[in-house]
């Protein structure tokens, strides 16, 4: 039972700073949303197959902890698991570290529901795959 874990690294550039050359709070939540893309594909949950099933990961819930801010030319590391399964939606969490001291820049939780696109009517979110619980349990993980 290996659980899905992915790893990311950015370049911290000029778009993601403020004026002192700090990273703006935005930026680090693009920086996650690429790790939680790569996580969300080692889960079964590719571009294709999204489009293919019309099924999408919504996030409904995120909170994240700013410890000591990045800045303009660092390098950040983001990995990202599944930390939780429940009936209906999931957890996945992230830490992002400075590749020069390993400092811990910002940690990470965000619930996900699956929702499921149908044409013209309205989305609604569905049970998590039971192939996920088969494979990972149903509790924290």
């Amino acid at each position: 039972m290996k659980i899905p874990e992915f790893t990311t690294n950015e370049d911290v550039m000029f778009f993601d700073t403020d004026c002192a050359g700090v990273v703006n709070n935005i930026a680090y939540l693009r920086m996650i949303e690429t790790c939680r893309t790569h996580l969300g594909a080692t889960m079964g949950m590719d571009f294709q197959t999204m489009g293919s099933k019309q099924l999408f990961p919504a996030v409904v819930r995120t909170e994240i902890d700013y410890r000591i801010p990045a800045k303009l030319g660092d390098k950040i590391t983001i990995r990202g698991k599944l930390d939780k399964l429940e009936r209906a939606r999931f957890w996945c969490s992230f830490i992002m570290t400075r590749h020069s001291d390993e400092k811990v820049l910002v940690t990470c939780r965000q619930s996900l529901a699956l929702v499921q696109m149908n044409g013209d009517k309205p989305a609604k979110p569905i049970r998590l795959p039971q192939e996920w619980r088969d494979q990972w349990g149903n509790q924290d993980l």
